[in-house]
C-alpha cells in the first residue's frame, strides 16, 4: 500500500482538483470521503485538475464509515495521519511510512471529534502566533512533500535506515 492522501468531505472544488492533480503527478492515490460540498463533475474541479484528472488514482467513499472500513481492510494496516491546526506535533517531527494515509479536513470546518479520535496521529504545521491555518491544498502539499522526502521520493517504499 503506497502513501495516500485522503480528503474529508471537501467543499472547495478548486482545492480538491489541485490535490488530485498533485496526486496524479506524484503518484499519490487519493481518497475522497463524501459527501462533498460540490458535484465531482463540477467545472471548477476539472479546471483546477486540468488534464491530470484522467490519470489521478481517486477512490470515492460515500461516508466516513465506508472509508474507515476500507482503511481497516488494507494489508498491511494503514496508519491514519490527521493534519490539524489543533495538534501539537509538528509534521516535520513525524516518521512517515509508505503505509500512512494523510488526512486533511474540510476547508470550512475541519473534521468532527470522531475523526480526530480515529486518527493514529495528529500533526500540525507550525505557524506564527495569531495565524490560524493554511489553505488545505498548500498544507497537504507541504506534508506530502515531507513524507516523500523521508521515503526517498517514492511514496511506495519504506525509507532507508541510517
Amino acid at each position: 500500500m503506497p502513501l495516500r492522501l485522503a480528503l474529508y468531505q471537501p467543499d472547495i472544488p478548486q482545492n480538491a482538483g489541485t490535490l488530485m492533480r498533485m496526486g496524479a503527478c506524484l503518484g499519490i492515490p487519493l481518497d475522497v470521503i463524501g459527501p462533498t460540498g460540490f458535484d465531482m463533475r463540477e467545472r471548477a474541479l476539472r479546471r483546477a485538475g486540468m488534464d491530470y484528472l484522467a490519470t489521478a488514482d481517486v477512490t470515492r467513499h460515500g461516508s466516513w464509515e465506508r472509508f474507515v472500513a476500507a482503511l481497516h481492510a488494507s494489508e498491511p494496516a494503514a496508519r491514519l495521519v490527521l493534519l490539524s491546526a489543533h495538534a501539537q506535533t509538528p509534521y516535520t517531527s513525524h516518521h512517515f511510512t509508505c503505509h500512512d494515509v494523510v488526512l486533511v479536513g474540510r476547508e470550512s470546518a475541519g473534521v468532527p471529534p470522531e475523526v480526530v479520535e480515529a486518527a493514529d496521529v495528529s500533526l500540525t504545521i507550525p505557524m506564527r502566533p495569531g495565524h490560524r491555518s493554511l489553505n488545505v491544498a498548500i498544507a497537504a502539499a507541504m506534508v506530502i512533500g515531507e513524507a516523500m522526502r523521508q521515503l526517498g521520493g517514492d511514496a511506495r517504499r519504506e525509507p532507508e535506515q541510517p
